[in-house]
């Protein structure tokens, strides 16, 4: 199945919320003793969304960013006020249907690589209609399988 993007939602429908935030990393390799230190609130829409007037959230379809770790029923925040450059991930416009991909100029032309080796990169030509709609900053997903995404293991 190819990643198609779903309904979007735009960033100013979201009010500030803040969150407890700890003082100290988490560390992911040993074990540490625990700091209950909390540091000051932290606002996760100031990280996900730079721009609010251009970003949206999306909810991800299909199987084809899976290397880039972006999971069918995934979010994704997408900034409409990023230029979009060689390798960042986007959601494009071809044909008249939205996709997600990795954006690549090869020899002046620009391409559509999924993250998955079962689907091929796509070349896209001038009568093809491409339009970049933004660049993905920001990807959400469970690892409980009881949220935005499938289970995982």
């Amino acid at each position: 199945m190819i990643t198609c993007i779903g309904d979007f939602i735009a960033a100013s429908h979201f009010s500030t919320r803040e969150l407890p935030m700890f003082s100290c990393p988490v560390p992911a390799g040993f074990p540490s003793p625990a700091d209950d230190q909390l540091d000051a609130p932290f606002d996760l829409t100031q990280l996900l969304f730079r721009n609010p007037a251009s970003t949206f959230l999306a909810r991800v379809s299909g199987d084809s960013m899976t290397g880039a770790g972006i999971q069918p029923g995934d979010l994704v925040a997408v900034d409409r006020a990023l230029r979009p450059g060689h390798g960042s991930i986007v959601v494009a416009v071809v044909e008249g249907e939205h996709t997600l991909k990795r954006l690549q100029l090869r020899a002046g032309q620009p391409w559509l690589v999924a993250e998955n080796p079962r689907y091929p990169p796509l070349p896209v030509s001038r009568d093809m209609g491409l339009v970049v709609w933004g660049v993905v900053t920001h990807v959400i997903h469970s690892l409980s399988g009881n949220g935005t995404g499938a289970g995982r293991r």
